[in-house]
Parts: structure tokens; sequence; C-alpha cells
């Protein structure tokens, strides 16, 4: 039994300075008599533990450097490690599945989802994977049948990045039309834009510029191919109750497309009406928290603080930096998007409903203890002194003052 005294706790009504006691890793009694093992929380805010829906952080484990990889298993525990220290008591890897050989190709994937799931005896907060499926990856179709099997059941997000690159020259990424569209134009591959456009995968993959445009011509001849594909992937996730997303919607036919494919979750939507698609159709939204913390899309798509402010973000996901999850919630607080329950909503409840996480997300009696211990003065930023997962702590910093 632990019992956390004196926090200002976020209930999913209230905060209220009270009690929460964990029994058996789930939260047994609020408001009632400290007993147990006490855990002094005066000053301090009791909130649900952060659940991260996308992130590929963990790529700069295994490739600090462009070209320079580092043993998987070190990866999977450092990530871990950073994971807990950031408040983060699960956390679904971004894994993509594509065609290029490298860092994100199928090998290597299934390599690390074997490594985590060998490590997990070892590991302090709940690994999860997202199966970021590379559309034109078919070769990808055997390794997301066997991660579907895993005792943690993954999510599956439907990625096009192929149909990106091969849009014409003249067109952003966020005006390309549906990419199985007649009207979604094409470039040509023996343009040196072409070159410009694809040097920097070709460098991730381990490839010379016409090495890589030259493998992108073949995967490209796949395209008439694809939609079949995207079936059937979508009909394994439905037949193994995993959550589906898809992923950059820059039209509402596309979010129609997976929405009846079974993939209520649009991830980044690119154009507001992506965005009024989804929330037309209940779909839940997610958005890059990196985009709010830094105020802004780096790439000029929507304004994640502008969404939220809207009405139209229910999760938050790191995205490319586990830090940024706090760090969004601590500016849209500064620039008074919505209130701070709703924000943190944006990282608990939202994100646990859009997996299908019934079991967590909240601070209610019942609910798993996935809690974070927050330390957020008047005018400062907010930093975790501790998480817990499953009623077990994962982290506990302690500052030096």
């Amino acid at each position: 039994m632990i019992t956390f005294d004196g926090a200002q706790v976020f209930l999913p009504d209230e905060i209220a300075e009270t009690t929460v006691t964990v029994v058996d890793g789930r939260i047994a009694e609020i408001g009632g008599p400290a007993a147990g093992t006490i855990v002094d929380a005066r000053g301090l805010i009791l909130a649900p533990a952060l659940i991260d829906v996308h992130g590929d952080a963990f790529e700069r484990q295994m490739m600090p450097r462009p070209g320079v990889y580092f043993p998987i298993e070190t990866a999977v525990i450092d990530t871990d490690r950073q994971l807990a220290a950031n408040g983060i008591a699960t956390a679904y890897h971004a894994i993509t599945l594509g065609w290029e050989p490298g860092l994100r190709d199928v090998a290597r994937g299934r390599e690390l989802m074997r490594a985590m799931r060998d490590l997990a005896p070892r590991l302090t907060v709940e690994n999860r994977v997202q199966l970021r499926w590379e559309t034109f990856a078919f070769e990808a179709l055997d390794v997301i049948e066997w991660a579907l099997s895993a005792p943690l059941l993954p999510s599956v997000a439907f990625n096009d990045h192929t149909s990106m690159t091969m849009r014409a020259y003249d067109v952003p990424i966020q005006e390309r039309a549906f990419e199985f569209s007649p009207d979604f134009s094409i470039a040509a591959l023996d343009d040196m834009r072409m070159r410009q456009r694809t040097a920097p995968k070709a460098h991730r993959a381990g490839l010379s510029e016409d090495e890589y445009i030259t493998l992108l011509g073949a995967v490209w001849d796949r395209r008439a191919a694809v939609p079949d594909m995207i079936a059937e992937v979508a009909e394994m996730a439905r037949a193994a109750g995993a959550p589906m997303l898809s992923h950059d919607d820059t039209r509402a036919e596309t979010r129609d497309f997976f929405r009846n494919l079974g993939a209520s979750v649009t991830e980044f939507p690119m154009v507001m009406e992506a965005a009024e698609a989804a929330r037309a159709s209940g779909d839940p939204i997610v958005f890059g928290a990196p985009n709010a913390a830094r105020g802004g899309s780096h790439i000029g798509s929507l304004s994640a603080g502008d969404m939220v402010e809207a009405g139209m973000c229910d999760a938050l996901a790191s995205d490319y930096f586990y830090p940024a999850l706090l760090a969004a919630v601590a500016r849209l607080d500064t620039e008074r998007r919505t209130d701070r329950l709703s924000l943190w909503s944006l990282v608990s409840r939202g994100p646990a409903h859009a997996m299908k996480l019934h079991d967590r997300g909240e601070i209610a009696v019942g609910k798993r203890a996935d809690l974070v211990l927050v330390d957020w003065p008047d005018g400062s930023v907010p930093a975790v002194q501790g998480t817990w997962v499953a009623g077990r702590c994962a982290y506990r910093g302690i500052p030096a003052g």
C-alpha cells in the first residue's frame, strides 16, 4: 500500500488537495487516511502519468550519429529510462516498417521489437509498439502479422511517405490530393529536383542518391496494388483488435478512406479539411507535442496550439522528442489555450481513449495506478519528480535543493 499525501491531485473533474492510496497496482481510495508507505507530496502535483501514442526519439539511441549504430538492447534500455524520467508510463514506439534499407527497414524493426519483448522484465515503463507501416512496404506483412500477436497489443499507423515523395514538384505536401485519387499529380524521377528531395532519405538509408531514386522507382511500380494491401493489413489489425491510425491526412477523402477500414484515429492532420472531417465523425485527433511546444509546425502545417484552443485536438504525441509532452502542456498553459485539467487530458486520458486503454489515463478508484509527481512552481516549467507504473516506482528524481 502506498499513499500520496498532500498533493494537488488532478482528478477527472477537479484539482483537489487530497490523498491517493494505491493497493496492488490500482487506485484504491481517494481522500482517505494516509496509510502504508507514505509519499510526502506537499507542494507538488499528482497527475495521471503520461501516455505517448507516437514517439520515434528512440531512433537517436539506435543511431546517435548518421550511419553509426549502437546495440539495440542498449538503445532500448536507455530509451526506457528516458521515458520514465519524462513521466511517460505507457509509450507506443513508432517503429517504421519501410522499404528503405538502413534505420527504418523491416528487418531492423523486427529486431527492435524482439529486443523489447526480451528485455520487458528489465524495463521500467510499459513499452508498446506503433507499427508505423509504410503502405508501399509489402515485405512487411509477415512482420506485422507476427507483431500483432505480441503480449502487449500494438497499434497500426498507415504511413505513405512514398506518395508524398512522388507528388508533383509544384504541390506543397499540405496540398496534395488523396493518394489514390486521379487528381494526384506525380513528379518525374529523372528531374534534378528529385535528387534534392530524396537526398536526406538516401543518406539515412545508406544509399547513393542514384541508388535511392532507382529503388524509389521500383517501389512506385507497386502503386496499383497498394489499396488492396492496405485493406489486408487493416483486416489483420481489426481481427487482433488493434487501434489504427492514419497519418498526415490532407483531405476529408483520405480520412473517410481510412475510417471505413477501421482506422478511427488521425495523427498529425496537416490541413483543416482533414481535421474537420475527423471531428465531424468523432474520430480522435492527435497532434505533435513539439508543434505545440515550439509554437507551430516546423513544416507549415496546422498549429497544434490553435487546434487545442479550438477543441480539435484530443491527444498530443512526443513525435521526435520525449520532453515535448510536458513542455507542450507548460506552453499551452502559459498561453491560456484551455484550462490545466483539459491540457493534462491531452497527455493522459485523451491518448488512453484513442488507444482503447480503458484501465488508465485518469486518477479514479479502480484505475491502474500510473501516476506522475510533478514540481510546477508558478512562473516556471514543470519537472517530473517521480513516475509510478501500476503502483511501482519507475523513476524518482529528488532535486538537490
